[in-house]
């Protein structure tokens, strides 16, 4: 693993010293840590930029380590959109061989939105890096994308500002609708189980409680400890969850034993640190939530839909 590092770092380091600082006359080029945040940039973007990602859709953010093509795509890059918050540990590699010419951009931590903290794991007490998981905490990175676009394309200020507005109004529009998909789901039935604890944001959003096996994805996954003090709960708590939920980008082999053992029944997936591919069920950011809110609205008992 080290001398893997090290090698890319190295290619990195060689890259990044050849690249030229002026694009005055050349398109923007952006690279965006992982999915989610690569759809919210283009939607800002338009054709003035070109925009590429790290991490491939269905591939877990958290536990990405950099390729040789990644490295490469980052010759004559200008800015990187990365989520931060811890989200993505690999981007120290990135930070420690970056100079001038390269921005990045950790836009969580940027964005007027306030954070929750993790509740469970390694990372307990710190700031919870999945804020995209409510559409309002969407709309703030696209005010950070558009405001750091316009500093680096002034004479396309106008346009990226116009489309952030079109992306709050519509992501305004995306959480109302979501919101009335889980009305009907009954407050006893309003608890949201799952791997990695990722939805707290979305729980909030939408008056739900949400549970973890673990913090976030970077740190150890299902430990014996926190297996026996999931199960401990699901066994203590009443009323019992009507189901437990997997996400994508994690293997069900945890929940599915929690399942068993506690004769809850198993929902999923839920698309939480990646979209799917373009004609799976979250092949973009609305299409996700609302995959998202029809997997609860099925599994928590919501009202008939029309």
């Amino acid at each position: 693993m080290c001398k893997r590092v090290i090698w890319v770092c190295t290619l990195l380091f060689i890259v990044l010293i050849s690249t030229a600082p002026a694009y005055a006359n050349t398109t923007l080029r952006v690279i965006a840590s992982f999915s989610v945040m690569e759809e919210l940039v283009k939607r800002v973007a338009g054709d003035a930029v070109s925009v590429n990602v790290i991490v491939p859709r269905g591939e877990d953010v958290h536990r990405w380590e950099l390729t040789p093509p990644n490295v490469l795509a980052l010759e004559e890059t200008h800015i990187i959109f990365y989520n931060g918050l811890g989200l993505e540990p690999w981007i120290r590699h990135v930070e420690a061989m970056t100079d001038d010419q390269l921005t990045l951009v950790e836009v969580a931590a940027q964005a007027d939105y306030t954070p929750l903290m993790i509740a469970t794991g390694q990372y307990k007490g710190e700031p919870d890096p999945h804020m995209w998981m409510d559409p309002q905490g969407a709309a703030a990175y696209v005010d950070v994308i558009a405001t750091t676009l316009a500093e680096h394309l002034p004479a396309h200020a106008d346009a990226f500002y116009a489309r952030a507005e079109e992306a709050r109004k519509a992501l305004t529009t995306l959480n109302q609708a979501v919101k009335e998909r889980l009305d009907g789901i009954p407050q006893t039935n309003r608890t949201l189980v799952t791997s990695e604890a990722g939805v707290n944001y979305f729980a909030r959003a939408y008056a739900f409680e949400a549970h973890g096996v673990w913090g976030v994805n970077a740190e150890t996954q299902g430990s014996a400890d926190a297996m026996a003090k999931m199960s401990a709960y699901l066994h203590e708590t009443r009323p019992r969850p009507p189901a437990l939920f997997y996400e994508s980008t994690t293997s069900s082999n945890h929940m599915d034993s929690l399942a068993r053992e506690t004769s809850i029944p198993l929902a999923g997936p839920l698309y939480v640190d990646s979209l799917s591919g373009a004609d799976g069920p979250a092949g973009n950011y609305p299409a996700m939530l609302r995959h998202n809110a029809d997997v609860l609205h099925a599994a928590l008992g919501g009202a008939t839909a029309e």
